[in-house]
């Protein structure tokens, strides 16, 4: 592949919602281009793009690739993101180092739940943005609709710059409103504009001119004063109102047919910006917090962040883009945030899996490191440590699905914990944490399918075989009164003895006050050295209450009284001691069991919003208010954890996949008494199976 100059690279992302065509078209400029000798299908898993075994095994993205397409004295990075939600991660990075977005719209589905998270996503980061009507020639395929359904879902000036020619199985090309060229035909050839359509045509040049005037100041007087604009004119007001956010270009394909593919490669060009236009950078150095503008210049100082990581057994694979300056192979680069220096072998280009290797990367490129063991997902590369820099980092949901996994042999076991730790260097969005209370190993993410795909990679690239279950939910126990209790352990048994007296009074705490010991003891009742053997023994027991053997908190325990024997008494004897009275004193305490409650955030179409309220109560949860975002409904709840395990999928379910929430954690409260019973009965049974 020849270098290119970096006004003549275009980064452009596909979004859109699954299945709404991102990798066929990506395959389809690909091959058009002369870059691929056959056309892949994802049907088929023979495309560029979905390499990985579970894409090819599931018919859908996975995760974001790279496809650098060569098409008139220019290089499109084409970066094809997933369109399910579960891989939002892969889509915020794939957004990152992108100067613009094209989001495909399935000309007989519409607007989908997708493509209103891609908005989002772009919005976010202030992203020029242009449509594709993709799917032309599928059956119920509808262009007016789907343009219809556009300005009613989002607030922007759509300009229509492509118009089909047919439609479904009729589909034959599409007529360029910028200049009234007609292009068909699966080579992108010029054709006739059917007569038929010239009215159409005409009605949206008009149209097309004023949002190009909208460009340009003095493209804007002109058109006000009556001159007509030129066909470059109108090219570069586009072009100008496209960058500026002002515009979103409307273009039609059908990818596996090949049609509208070429005359859209020729729009990317000519309308979305390149890397000297994109969106401005900010960097921060490390030391100071100064911050510097970033241009992409190829002699400007270092700024490469990579977007992407990839797991494997022999080392990672960092995905980078350059926002300022040049990177090249064999040399060395330094890690603000790790603060290391990082050394560079062979630096390639990627084209889905095939591997390109390369000199150099300018500003405004993308390319890909090996084996950075310092560097993960968001990190900023530099020339050194004196002209390090910082990119603000890329910004990721929390996850909001739970999973509690088991290996199942002991050399699972010995390789999973290393195993996870890579999936989650490549992944930022999965989480793996150790469950204290419970002791289970919890993987969080996205969805089901985002952990079923986490814990095939981890059999496929690691050898590593896992079982996933529902997480247990964390209970705790505490107590709701003050109590006095003396614990006595007294052992004689010929020789040496064993003798330990306390007297301790229990009371609650506030909730999410933990555990507190107080020494009370006056005139000397309990010798000193064994005082501190009697908070040890609470401490111990403490994680085995009484009512179902969670661990006991919020509560005090203070030691006023004991007695001892000169011979007898240990700190062993006092540590039992004090587990007597705790055991005995408890069951006095009023004790009740306690559940995590969540902090829930959930974001709905307004007409779902009643069914979400409705299912909150059902699920033991206190509505604390409804908002309006645009035509959203924004519902907050507190929800107890344990009605909250699977709620990604119910709420998908609930709301045609169109609703998403948030989740945190807020404080412990006391579980209601008729469902304590059913929780202690499973807590007993689970206990006596762990006994064997």
């Amino acid at each position: 592949m020849k270098e290119y100059k970096t006004a003549n690279i275009r980064n452009v992302v596909l979004l859109g919602h699954g299945g709404s065509g991102k990798t066929s078209l990506a395959e389809a400029m690909l091959y058009a281009s002369g870059g691929a000798t056959r056309l892949g299908k994802v049907e088929e898993g023979t495309t560029v793009s979905d390499f990985e075994p579970e894409e090819v095994r599931r018919h859908i993205s996975i995760s974001t690739a790279i496809v650098p397409v060569e098409w008139n004295g220019h290089k499109i990075n084409v970066i094809d993101a997933p369109g399910y939600t579960d891989f939002v991660g892969e889509v915020k990075g794939a957004i990152r180092a992108a100067d613009a977005a094209l989001v495909l719209v399935d000309a007989s589905s519409g607007v989908e739940v997708g493509t209103e998270l891609s908005w989002s996503y772009l919005d976010e980061e202030k992203l020029p943005r242009a449509v594709i009507i993709a799917k032309m020639d599928r059956e119920n395929a509808r262009f007016e609709q789907a343009l219809a359904g556009l300005r009613e879902a989002f607030n922007a000036n759509f300009a229509v710059i492509q118009i089909p020619i047919g439609a479904q199985h009729d589909f034959k090309g599409v007529v360029d409103v910028s200049n009234g060229h007609a292009i068909v035909g699966d080579k992108g050839q010029p054709g006739e504009v059917p007569a038929n359509m010239k009215a159409q045509c005409d009605k949206a040049y008009e149209t097309l001119v004023e949002a190009a005037a909208e460009g340009d100041d003095e493209y804007l007087m002109k058109f006000l004063d009556g001159e007509a604009l030129t066909e470059d004119e109108v090219h570069r007001g586009l072009h100008l109102a496209v960058k500026a956010g002002k515009v979103v270009p409307v273009f039609v394909v059908a990818g596996t047919a090949m049609q509208g593919v070429q005359a859209l490669m020729d729009a990317i060009i000519t309308y979305l910006p390149s890397p000297e236009e994109g969106v401005e950078r900010v960097a921060t150095k490390p030391n100071n917090d100064e911050t510097v503008t970033l241009r992409a210049d190829p002699a400007g100082p270092l700024a490469a962040q990579v977007f992407k990581s990839v797991a494997d057994p022999y080392g990672k694979l960092s995905y980078f883009r350059v926002f300022s300056g040049t990177i090249s192979s064999d040399s060395r680069v330094w890690n603000a945030r790790s603060e290391t220096e990082e050394r560079l072998g062979q630096l390639q280009d990627r084209r889905g899996k095939e591997q390109i290797n390369v000199d150099k990367v300018i500003a405004g490129d993308i390319g890909v490191a090996m084996k950075l063991d310092h560097t993960s997902t968001g990190d900023t590369l530099s020339s050194d440590r004196a002209h390090a820099l910082i990119l603000p980092p890329i910004t990721y949901p929390n996850p909001v699905y739970m999973a509690a996994l088991s290996p199942r042999t002991k050399t699972d076991l010995d390789k999973m914990g290393g195993a996870m730790q890579r999936l989650v260097e490549e992944d930022p969005t999965l989480r793996v944490r150790r469950e204290v209370d419970t002791g289970e190993t919890i993987m969080e993410g996205m969805g089901e399918s985002h952990i079923d795909v986490a814990m095939r990679k981890l059999q496929q690239k690691f050898g590593v075989n896992v079982d996933s279950s529902v997480p247990k939910v964390p209970y705790r126990e505490t107590i709701t009164r003050k109590i006095e209790q003396q614990g006595r352990h007294k052992k004689q048994s010929g020789g040496r003895g064993q003798f330990g007296d306390v007297h301790i009074r229990f009371e609650p705490l506030e909730r999410g006050s933990g555990f507190e010991f107080a020494d009370e003891v006056v005139g000397g009742s309990v010798p000193r050295q064994f005082i501190p053997a009697v908070e040890k023994g609470l401490r111990e027991i403490m994680d085995q209450g009484v009512v179902a053997g969670y661990p006991t908190v919020d509560f005090r325990a203070a030691l006023y009284y004991g007695s001892s024997h000169p011979v007898d008494s240990s700190e062993m004897a006092f540590k039992l001691a004090s587990h007597i009275a705790f055991k005995e004193g408890l069951p006095k305490a009023g004790p009740v069991l306690l559940e995590p409650i969540m902090h829930v955030v959930i974001t709905v179409p307004q007409q779902y919003a009643g069914d979400i309220m409705g299912d909150m109560n059902q699920r033991r949860g206190r509505v604390l208010g409804i908002d309006q975002q645009s035509n959203k409904a924004v519902i907050e709840a507190e929800v107890p954890l344990a009605e909250m395990m699977r709620y990604a999928t119910d709420l998908r379910s609930m709301t045609q996949g169109r609703g998403i929430y948030t989740m945190e954690f807020v404080r412990y409260e006391e579980v209601p008494a008729h469902l304590t019973s059913h929780i202690v009965d499973a807590r007993k049974k689970e206990l006596a199976e762990e006994r064997g």
